[in-house]
């Protein structure tokens, strides 16, 4: 950035940033990158253990692969429901200073995608498509104020509530990594699979 402050001076201002970010760069970074190659050393940081990288690999896919060991049910889940989930979700689901989790009834329609307001309409038993994606949300991101923290029979039993309260499960049916997979939600057939080529082609 060039501030004049003469018909024939200038001053080029540089931030203070751009020093810092010689000063941190090393050489390794700067030769690796004209080479094209990865730069060996950084100057900074450690290697992660294998105990650090398994801490964070927990994502759970669609089919199921992932989910960890454990169980629960819907009547446990009530119970931790009403303790961490009810103060932003509702007593019931229904929505609070949060979304709402629950259809209004067994037969609530997929969200119209016509309406702006689609998105207020979404529940778990009228949009979600994969009840194990359902169990890999809660496990990493709920609840909102210490996310990460609950146990793995605490989300199996969080996710049994959910789908019992949604009309998908019974009260009394356990969910597990064998059982969980086989659950259809029934926005499942809403979804189909983005199958472009390199994202630009649409079939």
């Amino acid at each position: 950035m060039r501030a004049r402050v003469s018909r024939t001076t200038e001053v080029l201002c540089i931030s203070p940033a751009f020093f810092l970010l010689l000063a941190c760069t090393p050489p390794e970074l700067s030769i690796a990158e004209e080479e094209g190659e990865r730069p060996i050393i950084y100057g900074f940081g450690s290697p992660a253990t294998v105990e650090e990288i398994a801490a964070w690999d927990i994502d759970v896919r669609p089919d199921g692969k992932g989910l960890p060991p454990g169980s629960g049910t819907a009547a446990k889940g009530s119970e931790i429901y009403a303790l961490k989930c009810a103060a932003c979700h509702g007593a019931n689901g229904e929505g609070g200073l949060n979304d709402r989790l629950v259809v209004s009834s067994p037969d609530e329609q997929f969200p119209d995608s016509s309406d702006a307001n689609s998105w207020q309409h979404r529940t778990v038993g009228n949009y979600w498509p994969y009840a194990t994606t359902l169990f890999d949300y809660i496990r990493r991101s709920m609840p909102f104020t210490l996310p990460g923290s609950l146990q793995s029979d605490e989300v199996y039993s969080l996710t049994a509530h959910l789908l019992h309260l949604n009309h998908i499960i019974s009260e009394s049916d356990e969910m597990n990594a064998t059982t969980l997979p086989k659950v259809v939600m029934p926005a499942h057939g809403k979804f189909v699979l983005d199958d472009r080529q390199e994202h630009q082609e649409v079939h």
